[in-house]
């Protein structure tokens, strides 16, 4: 069946995740439908993406941290000339810069500059913890934290449109790699800004978003699931 993967005593779903909604609020649907606790989810996306979620009931979330562990693949958007506190459209814009001199063929060698292994800084406006407390919430404090770049990779980066101040692209990275704090590089190397101004999360591993089902599609199958009483 599309969506869905039967193991022994558990199942993984494959979820397109809509816009709005956070990944938790995803997670609780399919728990509160199957009316069971074991539920997770392999790979936080931001409200303000959408894209391929997989999600794991029952025995299956022992996987999930072979699910993680795989590399994914985006297409998106940066806004290029600007920059957001939180590197994408949920904060309002705080810098703007000139994009005059910049060029289709910058753009590119830029990209291909951030092909391989490297340190990334995550986004201060992250799930990540540090000292115990998620980066986002000591940031809406106005507290001040160091936070420390992670080792990432980034195997593909292509450019698929170049119409200033909008540069699409499609790109394959490991994991733990922010795709937010990348459009904020990018636009540094580029001497200017950039946020991200969309995301939508194509590939996990072996999984493709056209093999997902919308939550719409899912929960009927989710209701019958719940009556046979599936753990």
């Amino acid at each position: 069946m599309k969506g869905i993967i039967e193991v022994p005593d558990g199942f993984v779903f494959l979820l397109d995740k809509p816009l709005g909604w956070t990944s938790f609020d995803i997670v609780k649907k399919i728990r509160n439908t199957l009316r069971i606790k074991k539920v997770g989810h392999a790979g936080t996306l931001d409200p303000l993406a959408s894209g391929l979620m997989i999600v794991c009931s029952g025995k299956a979330t022992k996987q999930i941290e072979s699910f993680m562990s795989t590399k994914k693949e985006y297409t998106g958007t940066f806004f290029i000339g600007a920059t957001t506190p939180s590197y994408d459209g949920e904060k309002e814009v705080d810098a703007i810069f000139p994009i005059d001199h910049i060029t289709s063929e910058r753009v590119l060698e830029i990209a291909h500059g951030f092909l391989g292994k490297q340190e990334q800084v995550p986004p201060i406006f992250s799930a990540i913890k540090v000292d115990g407390k998620r980066l986002y919430k000591l940031a809406r404090s106005g507290a001040e934290v160091e936070i420390m770049p992670r080792p990432v990779e980034i195997f593909e980066l292509e450019i698929t449109r170049f119409e200033l101040p909008e540069i699409d692209f499609r790109v394959v990275v490991s994991k733990g790699t922010y795709i937010r704090s990348l459009a904020f590089d990018f636009g540094k190397r580029l001497e200017s800004g950039a946020y991200l101004k969309s995301l939508r999360r194509t590939k996990s591993g072996e999984f493709n978003v056209d093999q997902a089902l919308t939550i719409e599609e899912w929960l009927p199958i989710g209701r019958t699931l719940a009556e046979q009483k599936i753990d």
